[in-house]
Protein backbone atom coordinates (compact mmCIF):
# COMPACT_ATOMS: atom_id res chain seq x y z
CA UNK A 1 0.00 0.00 0.00
CA UNK A 2 3.03 2.02 0.71
CA UNK A 3 4.12 2.19 -2.72
CA UNK A 4 0.41 3.09 -4.46
CA UNK A 5 0.37 6.10 -2.04
CA UNK A 6 3.77 6.83 -3.02
CA UNK A 7 2.63 6.89 -6.56
CA UNK A 8 -0.70 8.66 -5.82
CA UNK A 9 1.31 11.70 -4.07
CA UNK A 10 3.97 11.62 -6.59
CA UNK A 11 1.36 12.22 -9.09
CA UNK A 12 -0.39 15.12 -7.36
CA UNK A 13 2.97 16.47 -6.60
CA UNK A 14 3.76 16.70 -10.29
CA UNK A 15 0.62 18.28 -11.45
CA UNK A 16 0.46 20.67 -8.94
CA UNK A 17 3.89 21.62 -10.48
CA UNK A 18 2.58 21.72 -13.70
CA UNK A 19 -0.07 23.97 -12.57
CA UNK A 20 2.30 26.68 -11.06
CA UNK A 21 4.50 26.70 -14.06
CA UNK A 22 1.82 27.13 -16.23
CA UNK A 23 3.46 23.95 -18.75
CA UNK A 24 1.87 20.28 -19.51
CA UNK A 25 4.31 17.22 -18.60
CA UNK A 26 4.87 15.36 -21.61
CA UNK A 27 3.57 12.00 -20.47
CA UNK A 28 0.18 12.82 -18.92
CA UNK A 29 -0.35 11.04 -15.82
CA UNK A 30 2.71 8.90 -16.05
CA UNK A 31 4.68 12.37 -16.60
CA UNK A 32 3.16 13.82 -13.50
CA UNK A 33 4.02 10.75 -11.35
CA UNK A 34 7.89 10.82 -12.95
CA UNK A 35 8.18 14.73 -12.45
CA UNK A 36 7.01 13.88 -8.81
CA UNK A 37 9.58 11.32 -8.10
CA UNK A 38 12.65 13.09 -9.72
CA UNK A 39 11.40 16.56 -8.23
CA UNK A 40 11.37 15.39 -5.24
CA UNK A 41 14.55 13.80 -5.13
CA UNK A 42 15.98 16.94 -6.74
CA UNK A 43 14.27 19.02 -4.06
CA UNK A 44 15.19 16.78 -1.32
CA UNK A 45 19.06 17.14 -2.32
CA UNK A 46 19.51 21.01 -3.00
CA UNK A 47 17.09 22.18 -0.26
CA UNK A 48 17.10 19.31 2.68
CA UNK A 49 14.44 16.86 4.63
CA UNK A 50 12.08 19.85 5.90
CA UNK A 51 8.55 20.51 6.18
CA UNK A 52 5.77 18.28 6.21
CA UNK A 53 6.10 14.38 5.21
CA UNK A 54 3.30 12.33 3.39
CA UNK A 55 3.29 8.72 2.26
CA UNK A 56 8.20 9.71 2.36
CA UNK A 57 7.75 12.64 0.25
CA UNK A 58 9.06 16.16 2.33
CA UNK A 59 5.98 18.17 0.48
CA UNK A 60 7.81 21.67 0.25
CA UNK A 61 11.64 20.92 -1.00
CA UNK A 62 9.35 17.89 -3.32
CA UNK A 63 6.97 20.56 -4.94
CA UNK A 64 10.00 23.29 -5.47
CA UNK A 65 12.23 20.25 -6.86
CA UNK A 66 9.21 19.27 -9.06
CA UNK A 67 8.70 22.96 -10.20
CA UNK A 68 12.10 23.15 -11.07
CA UNK A 69 12.28 20.34 -13.50
CA UNK A 70 9.48 21.04 -15.04
CA UNK A 71 10.71 24.63 -15.91
CA UNK A 72 13.82 23.17 -16.82
CA UNK A 73 12.36 20.32 -19.36
CA UNK A 74 9.73 23.09 -20.90
CA UNK A 75 12.67 24.97 -21.84
CA UNK A 76 14.02 22.34 -23.35
CA UNK A 77 11.12 21.22 -24.87
CA UNK A 78 11.00 24.56 -26.55
CA UNK A 79 14.67 24.54 -27.77
CA UNK A 80 14.19 21.72 -29.61
CA UNK A 81 10.83 22.61 -31.21
CA UNK A 82 12.77 25.48 -33.00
Amino acid sequence: MGFIWSLIIGGILGWLASLIVGKDVPGGIIGNIIAGFIGAWLGSALLGNWGPEIGDFFIVPALIGAIVLIFIVSMIMRAVRK
